[in-house]
């Protein structure tokens, strides 16, 4: 798709971080398979279910606007994802995996921060009103679930990984 005007930055952005959130509905539920900690495995289970309501929201910016989003491979999380996958294939089960976890599952919400950031401004920009609410929430959300995984890292999560380290030395 060739990018000449700010509506089809929009359009690409919306499309690439559609693509990103379906990756992660994929990848949530292995997340979650994968973790020792009770509290981690629920949270990635809530962020399945706050995922699929962002897509829902993304798919009334699209009815709102008018538009059709572009068939194309968010190759960000794509590597987030994979990331993912090499952490729960090279680290042994426990409290190491969980932070490991914590750590990618945090990079994931950075990149959904800046697309939605990235989104809302371009939004505001081109006078998208009635989009600039849904693409907002989201926003609010990744970062409230950023959030919630720093209170996991710092409520134990990695002091246990710390401590198990240890232990082992």
């Amino acid at each position: 798709m060739t990018i000449k005007t700010l509506e089809d930055l929009f359009i690409h952005e919306l499309s690439d971080i559609y693509s990103a959130e379906k990756q992660l509905t994929r990848a949530l539920p292995r997340l979650a398979r994968a973790s020792t900690n009770p509290e981690l495995a629920a949270a990635f289970e809530s962020h399945l279910e706050e995922t699929n309501g962002q897509i829902e929201r993304i798919d009334q910016v699209v009815e709102i606007l008018g538009t059709r989003l572009k068939r194309i491979k968010c190759a960000a999380m794509e590597g987030l994802v994979e990331e993912g996958k090499d952490v729960i294939d090279t680290v042994e089960e426990g409290p190491l995996r969980d932070a490991a976890l914590i750590g990618g599952a945090q990079k994931v919400e950075h990149y959904e921060i800046a697309a939605y950031g990235t989104l809302a401004a371009l939004a505001k920009q081109l006078g998208y009103t009635d989009a600039l609410p849904l693409l907002l929430a989201t926003l609010e959300e990744e970062k409230a679930t950023d959030e919630k995984l720093t209170l996991l890292a710092k409520s134990g999560g990695n002091a246990a990984a710390a401590k198990k380290s240890k232990l082992a030395a």
